[in-house]
This record gives C-alpha cells, structure tokens and sequence, in this order.
C-alpha cells in the first residue's frame, strides 16, 4: 500500500509539473519577468573611458594608477527572492471535491516555476492559526517539485486562519525587499495592518481563491449552515443577508486598495493560466500608468 501510494503521489507531481511547464515556457515567465524586475544594480568591472559615458561611473582610483580614464559597469541585480504564503487552513483544503485546494495548489506551482525559469529563489510558507511549514528559499527544478510535492501533499494540523503569526514571521525572516504572493480565501479578521506594514517593504501580492457563486434568488428560508474551520453550526436566513450584507470579495477589493496591495481574484476551477495572465498585464498597465510610460 505504502509503495502504491508513493507511486501515485509521484504521478501527481509529475502531471502538475506538466501541467504548468508548457504555460510558464511559452508566456507567463517573459511577463513574471517583465514585471518583478530585480532592485537596484551590482559591480560587474571597469573598462576605458569612452566619449559619451556618463562621468558620474569614473572609477578614480583605476584611473589614477593607469593614468587613463576607466568608468565602472554595472548589471541589473536580476537575482529576486519569491515567497509563497499559502493558507491551509479547513476552509481551503477541505472543500466540497477538493477543488478549492487544487485550484491553489495549480497557481503557486505556475509561480513558482516562473520564479524558478527566471533564476529567482522560491520560498514557501504554509499557514493556518499557526505556522505549519517553511520552505528557505532555494533554486533549480528540484526546488520547485519539492515545493509543488508540499503543496499537494501537505496535511495541517490548524483548522482556522492567524495572519498575524504568518506575517510577523515572515517579516523576521523575509531581510531583502522580496516579491510576496499571499493566497488565501481572507476568511479571517484584523490582519490589514500587518499586512498593511509588509506592503510598505515588500511587493505585496494577494490571491482570493473565490468560491463559485451559488444563485440564492428562490431560496427563502432559513439554511442550516457549518463553519469548515470553527464546525460551528448556525442558521443563515439567505434573504435578510442578500439584503444586508456586502460581499466579502467587494469590500476586500477596497482593503487591499488602501494597503497598496495588487489584488487578484481566482474562482475555483477558473482557468489559472488566463487568469495569472491577466493579473500581469494588469499590473503592467498599472505601472506604465504610474510612470507614465
């Protein structure tokens, strides 16, 4: 049983990375790369001074023991430090078929292999109330299966959702300014500062895995209902809520406005491909609009 279970674990990883592969080679890393580019510029050499070269790069010292003018060259620092915090919390990794969580499972694995095609390093964090695993940042294939293998397979011992713990680790952990995908359902209360606080050093990226919308139009009566995280069971009358209550993803939208953060919206089952596509070419529209490029 051990040695059947093994084998099909292994074909799981094996058809996910498939899965994702062809994608991230033939368009989501040219636009992961176009969009998180790396901070600030490193010493590569010097060369002779040539008319036109901008005089601020002189390097003075080369220069006086030659006696001919050499400036100093430059490189993007192009190497990037991506982090995944993934919550795993009941509400996501046991929905109704599982679908909730195979929805996450395929898009941290799509950024995770642009990361690793771009020779960034990918770290993971998984959460619930309390932080359940961490992954150091690393590099190469095998890096990225191994996050993809914890992904799929990784059974939490928290049932409900703690940002704070996540967040305060990740920010005595993350020390270089880092990219940050957040994916959640957001289920959980009085994380916006922390959040908030992370965005001012890091680029802050939040995912909403949305449950798919169920019409409630006829439905009148009262509904027996039972919280996945806490098991607790209450009464919903569904009318005086469609009434009432904005949806949740609506005011998310305007929370994560005010934190500066990028929010992307990702239904369960929608097509994670086309909608990470989007989400860049949002993000790029954005930028060109604030740099007026």
């Amino acid at each position: 049983m051990i040695t059947e279970s093994v084998a099909e674990s292994d074909s799981r990883l094996s058809l996910l990375e498939l899965q994702c592969r062809r994608p991230v080679e033939h368009l989501l890393a040219g636009e992961y790369r176009s969009i998180f580019r790396g901070q600030g510029i490193e010493f590569e050499d010097v060369r002779r001074y040539q008319p036109g070269d901008d005089v601020r790069s002189m390097d003075w010292k080369v220069t006086a023991r030659t006696g001919e003018p050499h400036i100093k060259r430059y490189i993007e620092q192009r190497e990037q430090f991506l982090y995944l915090l993934v919550d795993v919390s009941a509400s996501i990794v046991e929905s109704p078929d599982g679908r909730k969580r195979a929805t996450m499972v395929e898009l941290a694995s799509l950024l995770t292999m642009a990361a690793i095609r771009n020779n960034d390093r990918v770290g993971l964090i998984l959460f619930s109330d309390r932080v359940e695993l961490v992954i150091p940042p690393g590099k190469g294939r095998r890096h990225a299966l191994r996050i993809m293998d914890t992904l799929l397979n990784f059974e939490p011992k928290g049932r409900t959702t703690h940002f704070e713990t996540v967040l305060g680790r990740f920010g005595h952990m993350a020390r270089k300014h880092s990219v940050v995908f957040v994916l959640s359902d957001f289920l959980a209360p009085d994380y916006l500062e922390e959040l908030r606080a992370l965005a001012g050093r890091h680029d802050v990226n939040a995912v909403n895995i949305l449950e798919p919308p169920v019409s409630t139009e006829s439905i009148t009566e009262l509904v027996h209902m039972q919280d996945t995280e806490t098991g607790d069971h209450r009464y919903v009358d569904l009318a005086r809520t469609r009434k009432q209550d904005r949806p949740h993803h609506v005011d998310l939208q305007e929370e994560m406005l005010q934190c500066g953060i990028s929010l992307m919206e990702l239904a369960v089952g929608e097509d994670c491909v086309n909608a990470l596509a989007g989400f860049f070419h949002a993000r790029q529209r954005r930028i060109a609009d604030e740099t007026g490029g």
